[in-house]
């Protein structure tokens, strides 16, 4: 199962939302909201509550992609967001997650008993390549104790 079909399977928001998962490496995600009416906000655009839930869970794949290998003794929680809407989005929007720190450093960190936190940046576009929303999500591995 790929990490886009688990997520889908188990966060039902994702379902909801019919995002679509079109690249999870430890580098990058990249998550796909198509343009849907019932999504949609005042002015015709997607609702900002659906881009949040798009940006987390381009997050969300990221980490999994990153630390998945860590799952058996330790959780991946999102501890904050913020985000920043910058341009009117129209028609399918696109977020792109990164992480913030090299995945190494965290995994030392919850190596040495320490539950490590880092940011993860997310970019949302529309189809013309413009940024209409910019995201960062701070993620911490709990451990299993």
């Amino acid at each position: 199962m790929s990490i886009g079909e688990m997520l889908a399977a188990t966060v039902p928001m994702a379902r909801t939302l019919n995002l679509e998962f079109l690249e999870t490496s430890p580098e990058r995600a990249v998550v796909s909201l198509p343009d849907q009416g019932e999504y949609h906000n005042h002015v015709g655009g997607p609702h900002a509550g659906a881009m949040f839930t798009l940006g987390e869970s381009a997050s969300g794949a990221i980490v999994l992609a990153a630390f998945g290998d860590q799952l058996s003794r330790a959780v991946p929680l999102a501890v904050s967001a913020e985000i920043t809407y910058k341009k009117l989005a129209m028609g399918a929007v696109t977020a792109t997650a990164t992480l913030g720190r090299p995945a190494a450093e965290v995994v030392a960190q919850l190596d040495a008993g320490e539950r490590p936190e880092f940011p993860v940046a997310i970019a949302i576009q529309r189809a013309d390549g413009a940024v209409t929303g910019e995201m960062t999500v701070v993620w911490t591995l709990r451990p299993n104790s």
